[in-house]
């Protein structure tokens, strides 16, 4: 099957199945769990994009690889629902679900005032992802994020035209990642965060002090402890216009700075990496419990929500009051939906923390477990080379460990 017209979509008496929202890894993901057990059970797939197949992870890595988006694409959604034998229907919003008659409500994104189209649904997989969090500071319309291809896309275009001036708004791993990254590419940066340090929401500060070292090393410029006021266009609303960035220390007695005194930025773009929010229309429609920042919440061996024949997967999921927004988990949790929607005995899903690594060449980082800044951290190696902290729970057992690295010095020939 390929992408139908919601006209021909089946009528609302009608149950379909399989209904998956979102095409993103974790939706694709669960199509290919379920038919590598069910070759026959019906999958519909709605998306409010193309459904084209993709890596995210790479969009913090692909500017300096001069990859466009095309070049990022695995398959185009047609092709790949052809192959796995789903309805795809692509650029689709859902408007609302009822969990009660397992029906629900369909419209094409482009085509806004045509009226909604009903289907049904057997068993739902809400796999829709988290949206980029844009404070009152941080224009839509101004501000660009990386957290789709077509955005990224459509960034990479701009950054095509030559070396310019980028300004990004959060210094965790993504926000971290895309500097070096577009500072490979010729352009100059300047990394702005709430903290003095990147990842400092996730370490403690003798290790995050050595990332921020790292970081200006390379030369990007890192503002840490400023908070943005302001963006705004300087000139007169051309696409070509200059973005002005107004900031100021978050402690108004930081280093006794006169927050009057403090130029405001003149940059080319603005790029923000301030966190994932869960969009609350779904998740209330189906009468699923969520919390905005962490998730839909499901069961933990069985990723089920508390509403009837409703499972989540992936950035819109929260496991415990954690969120689960690291790609290395979502196979394990594609075959545990799977096996529960077929019927199949399973053990469960065994949630295990993922390796987490920070992808800049600058400096090796690599945690384990579940780390948080604040806690009791212990130095077990330290030298100029390598520092190893673990954190210890209330029991002294070890929860999280942190190895950082300095990059190794490249062989003379």
């Amino acid at each position: 099957m390929s992408a139908e017209n919601l006209s021909t979509t089946s009528p609302a008496s009608a149950k379909t199945g399989v209904v998956i929202i979102g095409a993103g890894l974790a939706g694709w993901h669960v199509i290919d769990a379920i038919r590598a057990k069910d070759k026959a059970i019906p999958i519909t797939l709605i998306t409010a994009d193309s459904g084209d197949r993709y890596h995210k992870p790479m969009l913090t890595m692909a500017i300096s690889q001069n990859k466009r988006a095309s070049d990022l694409v695995r398959a185009t959604g047609v092709d790949a629902a052809q192959t796995a034998d789903v309805t795809l229907l692509a650029n689709t919003e859902v408007t609302d679900i009822d969990p009660v008659s397992q029906t629900l409500q369909l419209r094409a994104t482009k085509h806004s005032d045509d009226a909604p189209t009903t289907i049904g649904y057997e068993k739902m997989v809400l796999a829709m992802g988290a949206h980029p969090i844009f404070p009152k500071s941080l224009p839509q319309d101004l501000v660009w994020h990386v957290n789709h291809i077509e955005r990224f896309g459509q960034l990479q275009e701009q950054l095509a035209t030559g070396s310019q001036h980028v300004a990004i708004v959060g210094a965790g791993m993504v926000g971290t990642e895309i500097a070096e990254d577009l500072l490979k590419a010729g352009h100059k940066i300047t990394l702005i965060d709430l903290n003095d340090a990147p990842l400092s929401q996730m370490l403690p500060a003798k290790a995050t002090a050595r990332i921020a070292k790292a970081v200006e090393s390379q030369g990007i410029q890192l503002l840490g402890g400023y908070q943005v006021s302001a963006v705004t266009r300087v000139g007169d609303n051309s696409d070509n216009d200059k973005l002005r960035v107004d900031y100021a220390p978050l402690s108004s007695d930081a280093d006794n700075t006169d927050t009057q005194s403090l130029e405001p930025l003149i940059v080319d773009h603005v790029i923000a990496s301030t966190g994932l929010t869960v969009d609350a229309q779904l998740p209330t429609a189906a009468g699923v419990e969520f919390d905005r920042r962490t998730g839909i919440v499901v069961d933990a061996a069985t990723l089920r929500t508390n509403a009837a024949n409703i499972y989540a997967i992936g950035d819109c999921m929260s496991i415990n009051g954690v969120a689960c927004r690291y790609v290395a988990q979502l196979r394990a949790q594609a075959a545990t939906i799977a096996n529960d929607i077929l019927g199949h005995e399973h053990d469960g899903y065994d949630h295990k923390p993922p390796m987490i690594r920070l992808k800049n060449k600058a400096i090796s980082v690599m945690v384990t477990g579940v780390p948080q800044a604040a806690g009791n951290w212990q130095v077990k190696t330290e030298s100029d080379d390598e520092l190893v902290m673990d954190l210890l729970d209330d029991n002294d057992a070890v929860s999280a460990t942190v190895t950082i690295k300095a990059p190794a010095t490249p062989k003379t020939p």
